[in-house]
C-alpha cells in the first residue's frame, strides 16, 4: 500500500474513534422515514414477515420502523442504504442466506 493511501486510512480511522465517542459529528448521517422502510420492502416484494427474516430483524422490530417508533441502526442501516440503492443485489445476496438446510 502506498504511504499516501495508508496516511489517509489512518486519519480516517482516528476521525471514526471521535465520531464514536462523540468528540465529532459525522459529515452524513442516513436517517429512514418509515415510509422508506416500507418503500425498500415493497421494492423486494416482500410481506414483512419475510424481510424481517431476510434481514435477520424481528417482525415488531421492522413494524417499529415502518411505524416511526424506532429508527434503524448500525448494520440494519447499512444494510437498508444497500437495499435502497440495489434492492435487486441484496435480494439476491440475502436469497442465499434464507434458505432452510436440512
Amino acid at each position: 500500500m502506498k504511504k499516501e493511501l495508508f496516511e489517509e486510512l489512518v486519519e480516517s480511522i482516528k476521525e471514526a474513534g471521535k465520531i464514536h465517542r462523540g468528540e465529532m459529528k459525522a459529515s452524513r448521517e442516513f436517517v429512514f422515514d418509515p415510509q422508506d422502510v416500507r418503500a425498500i420492502r415493497e421494492k423486494l416484494h416482500k410481506s414483512q414477515s419475510e424481510f424481517a427474516r431476510m434481514i435477520g430483524v424481528s417482525v415488531s422490530t421492522l413494524q417499529n420502523w415502518e411505524q416511526g417508533r424506532r429508527q434503524p441502526h448500525g448494520p440494519a442501516r447499512a444494510l437498508l442504504v444497500v437495499a435502497s440503492k440495489a434492492p435487486d443485489v441484496v435480494a439476491k445476496a440475502l436469497s442465499r442466506t434464507t434458505r432452510r438446510v436440512a
